[in-house]
């Protein structure tokens, strides 16, 4: 399969680049990407909430292994939907061993994303992972796969052996992977092991091996992903400051602007020329969503670009519709606002954070939130003392987060990711019986720019405009 596309759909999680966004971009001849981020939870609150179009159940029905789906769906699905006031079934997060019925609900989850996303179309969809969420990543890949997911794609750390898992899992082998785990000694084992035998049904359909494509955020780690990845290299993206979610932090030590905002200098500056050195296709990213910046990026060497925040704000999105009717609000108005926060995340990583009311963003509705941390996507896996590995989120409660031996400056201003995302695509959980998470959108900075997709008195917009908007030629 060669490269034909020229943007690609950001993955946006979680659930925000959802199956309906992945495939309308895919069928319109760019490259659709799914988040792979949670999916899992998602797969299992829209099957509480009834699946009212009957999706999943129609994913679920192709899945190749009919006992285990059979499984997820009477675990998870109620006839209906659960009342309004009911809290979501809690999972137990994924672990370097997690419980098999945990491992079955991912690779499905993947599954099912993938293949609604690939429906009714050929051409190449993509699904998006971080690195930093490793515990699910191989049961997540082996689902996507299952699907006959296209392309890979990975950043948020430095995925040098995803190669080599791909190469694997398309023979049937069985897969290892290193977890990262804070203070770990030589000897202590922490290889994640997945093993496709071990969950099929029969014999493992035929895997096709996807194209990787690796996302970086600077020259030297293009580079290391060249040279020392574990199996094929099919692409680059390369991920600039100003793209929304995760940033790559700033090299060297941290300073802030007067607004609190991290500051980049010259050492952060990615010298695109150099990249036509690494003879492999690369996209750019990061405040690309224009055309004027996707010629621009043609004419540097580039196969084209990677865009994310004007797809977010599409009708086919997973984003809340009322968050994405008030920050449209705020665009056309002149008065949205990102800010890049140093502290939200507690990957540590600095983050892009769209003002909305009635959202985290606002100090008071953070705080006023109780430090609950049951979902554990984000979670820093580390040795304890008896030299098991536990884990540990600087947005749980202080008391049980330095009980764990983490540090208490290192709690200031963390949100809770995890619960916010899965709010701001409608999915957040009821808290006894009244109270519901809030949301916290991330967004690139080129958020105002998103008001050029809206066609005279329309108030939203479609895939199919934002891409006939940058592919077009610029006007001089």
């Amino acid at each position: 399969m060669s490269n034909k596309f020229t943007i690609i759909q950001g993955g946006m999680g979680a659930g925000v680049s959802n199956w309906k966004l992945a495939r309308a971009v895919s069928q319109a001849g760019e490259l659709g990407v799914v988040s792979g981020t949670a999916l899992d939870q998602i797969l299992a609150r829209r099957l509480q909430d009834g699946d009212p179009e009957g999706e999943m159940r129609r994913a679920l029905d192709a899945f190749p292994f009919a006992a285990m789906a059979d499984r997820v769906r009477d675990k998870y699905f109620v006839t209906g939907g659960k009342p309004a006031y009911a809290p979501y079934l809690t999972l137990p997060p994924h672990e370097l061993n997690s419980p098999r019925a945990l491992t079955e609900l991912c690779i499905v989850a993947n599954f099912v994303e993938v293949f609604l996303a690939r429906e009714g179309h050929t051409n190449a969809v993509g699904i998006n992972y971080l690195e930093k969420i490793q515990a699910p990543l191989l049961p997540g890949i082996f689902g996507a796969m299952l699907a006959g997911v296209d392309y890979v794609l990975m950043g948020a750390g430095i995925p040098l052996r995803v190669p080599g898992v791909l190469d694997r899992l398309s023979q049937h082998q069985a897969v290892e992977y290193t977890m990262h785990v804070t203070g770990a000694l030589d000897g202590d084992d922490i290889e994640l092991r997945f093993d496709p035998n071990d969950f099929a049904e029969g014999a493992v359909p035929r895997l096709r091996r996807p194209k990787f494509l690796a996302i970086v955020s600077s020259n030297t780690l293009a580079a290391t992903m060249m040279k020392r990845a574990n199996g094929r290299v099919d692409g680059l993206i390369i991920e600039m400051r100003s793209a929304g979610g995760h940033n790559a932090p700033p090299r060297g030590k941290l300073q802030l602007s007067l607004v609190g905002e991290p500051i980049y200098g010259e050492r952060d500056h990615v010298d695109v020329a150099k990249l036509n050195e690494l003879d492999v296709p690369f996209w750019l990213a990061g405040g690309y969503g224009h055309p004027e910046r996707l010629q621009e990026a043609l004419r540097l060497g580039a196969a084209g670009v990677q865009v994310g925040t004007a797809f977010e704000f599409a009708v086919e999105s997973g984003l809340r519709q009322d968050y994405k009717q008030a920050l449209l609000a705020t665009v056309v108005a002149g008065e949205s606002k990102v800010f890049t926060d140093p502290l939200a995340s507690p990957t540590g990583f600095p983050f892009k954070v769209a003002s909305l009311e009635g959202t985290a963003s606002e100090q008071e509705v953070s705080d006023g939130r109780p430090r609950i941390c049951d979902l554990g996507f984000l979670r820093e896996a580390y040795r304890t003392i008896e030299g098991d590995i536990g884990y540990r989120c600087p947005a749980e409660p202080l008391s049980v987060y330095c009980s764990k031996g983490g540090k208490e400056e290192d709690t200031v201003g963390r949100k809770c990711i995890c619960n916010a995302l899965l709010a701001n695509i409608g999915l957040g959980q009821t808290r006894n019986g009244q109270r519901s998470e809030p949301g916290l959108v991330t967004a690139g900075d080129d958020l105002p720019f998103v008001s050029n997709f809206l066609r005279p008195g329309n108030a939203s917009y479609s895939a199919a405009d934002v891409i006939s908007k940058i592919a077009a030629a610029p006007s001089i």
